[in-house]
């Protein structure tokens, strides 16, 4: 997974710096997400006009859409400080009291993964939520006292990938639920533009709109793909990009017209060369990848794309896939074409 150019997931510490340089600082310059952000913009208008904080709020979706952007953007319109985390990072109760009580009032304390929060240190988080306050035990056993600590009116966003595996207490507690989902190319092609002028590289509508095309409905990914451009362009001595050019530059990092890579090609490969639904670990094991990888990396856009299907027997190619590799689906005769994976590309 390393080094992959259309991944959803942050390259490391470089890159989430230059991310941070692209966000969007307010609700008015976030582009997509139309009906969250609509409802969103009514949420910290209502608690702006009570000067009260904003309902702790929960986001949900595949990585790379934006989740901690609009973490940034609450911090920023209510005027308060964000402070970040992760679930695996608070192995600890008294890691997530420490961050709690040092709080001031309106700020936003940001959980990405939530749903790998230990379940010890979720139950002290359920008082903080509701009451503001968390209980300190003191001593052990039949002498241990719980002494509540108040903690100053925050917001808590959490962040997920996998909805389903947060608990029923602590996914209820949250006041404000946003489900995010992949973006339009139309909406990719104005990110895509407002990034270029940040990092002054002078492309046409046409171009943006190439590299729209092939970044998987994730803002991430075309803001990645626009800087392996710049590089290109950089190398190749061309100043104003247009189409021709981002082809040239995408195609030599092996993303094709729709966005899909070389482990995407060979997941459809391995998946018609079973012959019938297979399951992910089945898949995983040919691929000698990790199910996570597959299930979380690599299914979501072909499931969005509709390159492959679940069923109760397992994953299964759709016409796209064969029509996109350029094999001949199974039953299908052709006097033109080999056996499926002799004539894939």
């Amino acid at each position: 997974m390393d080094g992959r150019v259309v991944a959803p997931t942050s390259a490391g510490d470089d890159e989430e710096r230059l991310q941070t340089s692209l966000r969007p600082r307010g609700l008015a310059e976030f582009i997509g997400q139309d009906l969250q952000r609509r409802r969103l913009s009514i949420a910290l208008e209502a608690a702006r006009q009570r000067r009260e904080p904003l309902d702790h709020l929960l986001l949900s979706g595949p990585p790379g859409l934006g989740k901690t952007t609009l973490a940034h953007i609450v911090a920023n319109e209510m005027r308060g400080k964000l402070i970040t985390t992760s679930g695996p990072a608070l192995e600890r109760a008294y890691d997530l009291m420490g961050m709690l009580t040092r709080l001031d009032a309106g700020d936003v304390f940001f959980i990405d993964e939530i749903h790998r929060l230990p379940r010890v240190v979720e139950e002290y988080i359920y008082p903080a939520m509701e009451d503001f306050k968390v209980d300190f035990v003191i001593d052990k056993g039949p002498y241990a006292q719980a002494v509540p600590l108040p903690v100053q009116p925050f917001t808590l966003v959490g962040a997920t990938t996998r909805k389903g595996l947060l608990s029923s207490p602590l996914r209820e507690r949250f006041g404000l639920n946003f489900e995010l989902d992949f973006y339009g190319v139309a909406d990719l092609t104005l990110i895509v533009r407002r990034s270029a002028g940040l990092l002054n590289v002078l492309l046409d509508e046409a171009a943006a709109t190439e590299i729209a095309r092939r970044a998987r409905g994730t803002p991430r990914i075309a803001n990645r793909l626009l800087r392996r451009v710049r590089d290109y362009a950089q190398v190749h001595d061309v100043r104003d990009v247009n189409a021709s050019l981002v082809n040239d530059a995408l195609e030599l990092e092996g993303v094709d017209g729709v966005g899909l890579d070389d482990l995407d090609r060979r997941y459809l490969k391995t998946l018609i060369a079973q012959e019938r639904a297979a399951g992910v670990g089945t898949l995983a094991a040919a691929m000698q990848q990790e199910p996570d990888t597959l299930e979380d990396v690599v299914e979501p856009y072909l499931l969005y794309e509709g390159f492959i299907q679940r069923t109760s027997g397992g994953r299964l190619p759709t016409p796209r896939a064969f029509a996109h590799l350029g094999v001949r689906p199974p039953g299908r005769q052709s006097a033109q074409q080999p056996l499926p994976l002799d004539s894939a590309k």
